[in-house]
Formats: structure tokens, C-alpha cells, sequence
């Protein structure tokens, strides 16, 4: 019966278009899933402001609980899409079943996994524990006003988790053979450099920014960070945009400016980096704007890693390799409160076009996620 529902319910989420912010009908959808098998669901809107994504408001969130004694297991996602793109095969927002693949915005990134726990919770007993759904509109933009709002609301109301699987699409070649115990942290910097715009045959009038800039990236790209540890891979600085703007070719220009990026692991913070950069940049001549999105987060394997390579090796055979490759995740502020890992589909679409799930395994993903379940509520 599950596995049946696990597709009905993929289908249903993806049914209602939810681009970043998502708000209304897909809540709606989900509501209706959780309360008939007992779940009290609270939703709230954070933030002010318009529908512009890069504002990070409004942007609305879902706290779902089955409440019982004992353990307390919660599961966390996103119902908000990146924009499909052009060129789909089918309407990203009307499900399409093309032979074992279900196709829409949001299969596997990830309506998907958060179908399949749902299902899976019809065959979790009431009172085995407690269980909790973090559900949130804004994961796919600034992440300002979702999953940050959402653990503000629980801790006010005093439910915390003892762990915390989050259904990101952490699968590559198969299902269930990676997870994430980890992510590296994400600083975005804004280098600008003023100048004094002149003629290029009178530079002694002038004061060129690109010669200032250009050592200042220099020096930025001889940094070593480090050398990575056990579980992180080397923290990297990669310049992303270089900016003068000049159409003339005879004028030296009046401001030059840049854009980098780092990707840390555990052995650094962003408050540091940021610090580190900016007194390079000052000392050249410019100024650095910077915005961190996250900190390097680790939870060393234990009981919630051993209860998912349980689970995916008792229905794929296979055990799940404990990674921190990638992006950033909600992970980031989930692992605040407890522990963490991320585990769910295969990542091969997520974000391309006709984004598609295999049937299978949304029905071998919800027998995984329903053995997690009762393994750590019955732990």
C-alpha cells in the first residue's frame, strides 16, 4: 500500500506548480496527506515583502508532529522548485509517467523523498515516538525566512528532535549509494577597487583600478587554505566574475571590480575568511562586501548513518558512501539542534530538464525511509 502511495503523492506535489517561494497549494497538498494519519500541522508565513526571490519574503513554512512518548525522529525538506526552463518534453507541473519514470519539477529535488516518507509513515505505529515534519518554501532561494524560521518556531514550542534525516537527492549512480554526513561551508565576496578615470595617453592623470584589482587577485588566488581532512576535500577560492565595464579604448575606467567564492571544509569559518580576505583587499586599495551562506557542518557517522546503510542495504543490497561532497543544504542550520544526514534519490536531474524519478525507487526509498523511521524511534 505504501509504495502505491508514495507514487500518488509524488504526483500530487508535483501537480502544483511551486516555484521558489512556494506558498498555498502544495502546503495544501501535503496538509492533506498528514492529517488523516494523525499529524497536527501548523503553517505560518515569514518575512515581508514582495515576490521576488533574491528579497528572501514572503515565504511560507510547515511544521507537521505526531506526538507520542519516547523518541523524537523528524524528517526535513523543501516543496519550492527552481523555475523548469524551456524546452520540457511534457507541462513540468502535470505528472507524466513515460515507461518506469515519473516526470515533473520537483521528482527527485524533492517532492519526491518527501512523498516517500509520507507513505512510509501509514506503516509507523502512533506510539512508537514522536515524529516531525520541517517543511519549508525557500530552500531553492536565499533560505532567509524557511527552514532558519522553522527551527526558531520549534524551539519555542519545545520540540526538538533527537535526529534529523533531511531528503535531499544525495544519490548518484543508484539509490542509496551516497549519503551526506557533512557539507562544506559557502562564502560569497564582492571586491570593488576605485580609480581615477583619465585618457590612456596621459596616465600620469589618472589612476588605474584593473593594475589594483589585478594584484589583489593575485595575492587572493596564491592562498592555500588547506589540505582537506578525513572526511572534507580541500577548501577552494575560485574568482567568478571579473567586472570593468569599459567600452572605450582609449580611457582608463574609474572602478574595477570582482566577485569570488570559497568552499570550506571544518578547518575554517566564514567569520575568518571573510576577516582574512578583507584585510588583503584593503591593504590593495579596495573594498570587500561579503555574504556568508553557511558553515562547514560535520556529523561523524554514528547511530542515524548506521541506521540508513542498514536500511539501503536490506532493501538495494548496497551501502550508502558517507559523504560532504556538494552544495549546501538546510542541513546547515539543522545541524544546530541535532544530528543530520542527508539521504535520498538519485541527483542526476535535479534542475535539468524533464526531471524525472524512477517509480522503483520511490517505492524502494520509502521502505528505506519507513526501516529508518522505526529503527530510531525503536533505538
Amino acid at each position: 500500500m505504501t509504495a502505491s502511495l508514495a507514487l500518488e503523492y509524488a504526483q500530487k506535489l508535483i501537480a502544483c506548480e511551486s516555484i521558489t517561494p512556494a506558498r498555498g497549494a502544495v502546503f495544501d497538498a501535503l496538509e492533506e496527506m498528514l492529517i488523516p494519519i494523525g499529524f497536527a500541522v501548523e503553517r505560518f508565513v515569514a518575512g515581508e515583502g514582495d515576490d521576488n526571490p533574491a528579497h528572501g519574503a514572503p515565504v511560507e513554512n510547515l511544521f507537521a508532529i505526531r506526538e507520542a512518548s519516547g523518541r523524537h525522529f523528524a524528517f526535513a525538506g523543501h516543496l519550492d522548485v527552481v523555475p523548469p526552463g524551456e524546452g520540457w518534453k511534457s507541462n513540468p507541473f502535470q505528472p507524466d509517467i513515460r515507461g518506469d519514470l515519473l516526470h515533473g519539477r520537483g521528482a527527485v529535488d524533492m517532492k519526491g523523498s518527501i512523498a516517500a516518507f509520507v507513505a512510509a509513515l501509514h506503516a509507523i505505529p502512533a506510539d512508537q515516538g514522536t515524529i516531525s515534519l520541517i517543511i519549508t518554501g525557500d530552500e531553492e532561494g536565499p533560505a532567509i525566512y524557511g527552514t532558519r524560521a522553522l527551527i526558531d518556531r520549534m524551539q519555542t514550542r519545545g520540540s526538538i528532535p533527537d535526529a534529523c534525516l533531511v531528503g535531499e537527492p544525495t544519490s548518484v549512480n543508484r539509490l542509496g549509494d551516497m549519503m551526506k554526513i557533512g557539507r562544506r561551508g559557502s562564502v560569497n565576496m564582492w571586491i570593488s577597487v576605485a580609480g581615477t578615470q583619465g585618457h590612456v595617453a596621459y596616465p600620469h592623470l589618472a589612476d588605474n583600478p584593473i593594475t589594483k584589482l589585478i594584484a589583489i587577485l593575485s595575492e587572493i588566488e596564491s592562498i592555500h587554505l588547506d589540505d582537506g581532512t578525513d572526511w572534507f576535500q580541500p577548501s577552494n577560492i575560485e574568482i567568478t566574475d571579473l567586472t570593468v565595464g569599459n567600452k572605450a579604448t582609449n580611457v582608463i575606467p574609474a572602478k574595477a571590480e570582482a566577485r569570488l567564492s570559497i568552499r570550506f571544509n571544518d578547518l575554517q569559518n566564514g567569520e575568518a575568511l571573510v576577516g582574512r580576505i578583507r584585510e588583503l583587499v584593503e591593504r590593495g586599495g579596495g573594498t570587500l562586501t561579503a555574504m556568508i551562506s553557511g558553515e562547514a557542518f560535520l556529523t561523524p557517522p554514528g547511530e542515524l548513518s548506521a541506521a540508513i546503510s542498514q536500511a539501503v542495504e536490506a532493501v538495494n543490497g548496497i551501502r550508502p558512501e558517507p559523504s560532504t561532497t556538494g552544495g549546501t543544504s538546510d542541513a546547515r542550520f539543522l545541524t544546530k539542534i541535532c544530528p543530520v544526514v542527508e539521504f535520498g534519490l538519485c541527483n542526476a536531474t535535479m534542475h535539468k530538464l524533464d526531471e524525472a524519478v524512477a517509480i522503483a525507487d520511490l517505492e524502494a526509498l520509502t521502505e528505506i525511509y519507513r526501516r529508518v523511521t522505526f529503527k530510531m524511534l525503536s533505538a
